[in-house]
């Protein structure tokens, strides 16, 4: 079976992340599954953005001064869903107001959108229908502790919403991925959800879970896991295929299917030209079942269907 085409916030290689256009975009580029990370706003609607703030990748500060907390952040959780309607979505820039990727469409310019998972969900469905291919969806529940923390559990409102789209078992196209383990275990053994489940790995205190019997008790609650694509490679730096470690091995020894993050042909990891070497290092020499990638287009063209 080849690798699946996980497009990361839609073709965001392209278009702004999370925009309905990027996802359209990646559908159009043959992804297989488009992905939503999802936050609360305040009033409890979910809506589809990478972080709980909003300044980084809107035009919040311009619409509502005043409004940041002590931080100077804006966050997701202080507006209600009309007034989020109200922002325009641009490309993401770091905290100097720069572009964090220079090359992609410009910051600022256009006029995008932010949505709802259900807007969303909608209209990924309306384009299975209208294109007879379908991609299916790949949720992260962002920050769950804290959204309990500011008053809201996203988990039940998601499963809610996958259901009312007839996403309910393991043999449906979705996936829930989450940082939380212990989200990720009350999702499986307390809520009762049957979906696919990803146990997504970060840079830090992760190192027991990537180990034989770590990643074996994951997968009595998870199906996948998604690491970082420099877990795959001992040491801080490294030089090519040459020095991969065995973690998709163990992985898939322990029954979980592998999916890396974040394959980007504007910013390639040490040792690699091309990012058809670091495609195809991951896909021939590593053995992974997916791919997390800002250009799905590319991607597609190395693994073929």
């Amino acid at each position: 079976m080849c690798p699946l085409i996980i497009a990361h916030r839609g073709a965001s290689g392209y278009l702004p992340e999370h925009t309905l256009e990027a996802k359209r975009l990646a559908h159009e580029m043959g992804a297989d599954y488009l992905e939503q990370d999802v936050v609360a706003s305040r009033d409890d609607e979910l809506i589809v953005l990478h972080d709980i703030h909003l300044d980084r990748v809107t035009d919040v500060a311009l619409r509502f001064p005043g409004r940041a907390r002590d931080d100077g952040r804006y966050y997701v959780r202080d507006f209600d869903l009309a007034e989020l309607r109200g922002l325009r979505a641009w490309e993401r820039m770091d905290a100097e107001g720069s572009a964090v990727f220079p090359g992609r469409y410009p910051a600022q310019r256009g006029d995008f959108r932010l949505n709802t998972l259900t807007e969303e969900i909608q209209f990924i469905q309306n384009l299975n229908s209208a294109t007879g291919r379908e991609a299916g969806i790949y949720p992260e529940i962002k920050r769950p502790n804290w959204h309990r923390s500011e008053g809201v559990d996203i988990a039940p409102h998601l499963l809610s919403i996958l259901a009312k789209f007839g996403y309910e078992s393991r043999e449906d196209p979705v996936y829930v991925q989450c940082f939380d383990a212990a989200e990720l275990r009350r999702l499986r053994h307390d809520l009762g959800c049957r979906v696919k489940l990803v146990q997504l790995v970060g840079d830090t205190n992760y190192e027991e879970m990537l180990t034989p019997g770590g990643l074996k008790q994951l997968a009595e609650t998870v199906d996948a896991i998604g690491p970082n694509i420099l877990h795959f490679f001992d040491g801080a730096s490294f030089d090519g295929p040459a020095q991969a470690n065995k973690l998709a091995e163990l992985a898939h020894d322990a029954g979980l299917a592998v999916h890396p993050y974040t394959f980007r042909a504007d910013e390639l990891p040490p040792g690699f030209a091309t990012f058809e070497e670091l495609v195809r290092t991951f896909i021939v020499d590593i053995g992974v079942d997916g791919l997390f990638t800002d250009f799905p287009d590319q991607a597609r063209a190395l693994v073929r269907y």
